[in-house]
């Protein structure tokens, strides 16, 4: 199964969460981040191709995703979608998630 069938089926179940269903709100998140980080290139050209709607659920884990790639490649990529969607206002969210990227 390639990344945006499994990216697809995760957000649509993402998207019809309750607000107050923490335990399900982080097992969708723990899917996202698990997809996500397996394979930076595939993750890369997943979100340059990702709709202003799922972008917008993603931005939920950019820190988490962050984190654990390591990846400056990806920062760009964020902050290149920003201003795509600046309506989405995600500029916070990845100054956040590039505070995650450690310095050698």
């Amino acid at each position: 199964m390639d990344i945006e069938i499994k990216m697809t089926a995760i957000l649509n179940k993402r998207k019809k969460l309750n607000l107050n269903d923490d335990y399900g709100i982080q097992n969708s998140w723990n899917e996202i981040i698990e997809v996500l980080v397996k394979n930076e290139g595939n993750t890369l050209k997943y979100l340059e191709n990702c709709g202003k709607e799922d972008l917008y659920w993603l931005s939920e884990v950019f820190e988490d995703i962050t984190e654990i790639v390591q990846s400056k490649e990806l920062i760009n990529c964020l902050r290149k979608l920003d201003k795509k969607f600046p309506e989405l206002e995600m500029t916070k969210d990845i100054d956040i998630a590039e505070s995650y990227i450690e310095n050698p």
